[in-house]
């Protein structure tokens, strides 16, 4: 293996390690994926998480700079096709192999942008808006390598890859729910007015994510079979997470933060795993 290939290869194994660190359980989803649509989905799970972390985590130094630099080495690396960050290197390389286009990695980084000035979401609008550009874009990210060129199937799975997306992250602002009102001074969901959370405010949230996990499992049958699974694992996780909170008080929801037992996950993959096997979905 010559040096440039073994820089690719080194690249994709931070991104894959980033990953592990802040996810276990996506990463065990993940490494039921070919092992080369692994490498797109850890690199595109590395750029997002190190965005992420820049705007929630970097308490003591100048965020906005961060992310602007952030930003601007990202881009530097896509017009040369290299960048001595890691991350970006290996996110660059899948953005060229998978040809995923610019709006979704643009869109992207202005919710990252928001998230440094902006803590109250309004109404419907501003909340659907920044979670097109922090979620729903990811998942059309990621359903671009699924497809791996494929531009017709992937026109046809684009809603239920952002209904996935976009279930995913109301689950987590409502798993998250004491870390940002308490720490990040964060108010996602416009129902909270004047920082009100009650069971009825729940329940409406719960029955709007529920709608978006009903479209997108239709989505995840029109998958290509190397990233059924995967998503299916996934799926099944962010489903059960949400049925926990569902029977979590809206009081235990804002002093504490709900998890999935490993044994339950084991229930979960072993679940993913036989439904596939049998060709139900």
């Amino acid at each position: 293996m010559d040096s440039g290939n073994l820089y690719d290869e080194l690249s994709f194994k931070v991104s894959k390690l980033v990953t592990k660190t802040y996810s276990t359980s996506f990463s065990i989803a993940v490494s039921f994926l070919d092992a080369e649509i692994q490498k797109g989905i850890y690199s595109i799970y590395g750029f997002v998480r190190s965005a992420d972390e820049i705007v929630d985590s970097f308490l003591n130094y100048d965020k906005g700079a961060l992310l602007d630099k952030f930003e601007a080495d990202y881009y530097e690396a896509q017009k040369s096709g290299i960048s001595l960050n890691l991350v970006l290197h290996s996110f660059q390389m899948t953005v060229r192999r998978y040809k995923i286009p610019d709006d979704l990695i643009r869109a992207f980084l202005s919710s990252m942008r928001t998230d440094l000035n902006k803590t109250r979401y309004n109404d419907k609008s501003e909340i659907d808006n920044y979670i097109y550009g922090s979620a729903d874009v990811v998942g059309l990210m990621c359903l671009a390598v699924f497809t791996n060129g494929d531009s017709s199937l992937y026109e046809s799975l684009k809603e239920p890859a952002m209904k996935l997306g976009s279930a995913f992250q109301k689950v987590n602002f409502l798993r998250d729910l004491r870390n940002d009102t308490e720490s990040l001074d964060r108010q996602y969901f416009p129902e909270m007015k004047k920082g009100e959370f009650n069971e009825t405010i729940k329940n409406e949230i719960i029955q709007d994510i529920e709608k978006d996990f009903l479209l997108a499992r239709k989505g995840i049958l029109g998958l290509p079979e190397n990233a059924k699974l995967a998503v299916l694992i996934a799926y099944y996780y962010y489903k059960c997470l949400t049925v926990k909170i569902k029977h979590t008080s809206a009081s235990k929801l804002l002093s504490s933060r709900i998890r999935i037992s490993d044994k339950m996950k084991m229930v979960l993959l072993a679940k993913a795993l036989l439904i596939h096997k049998l060709r139900l979905i």
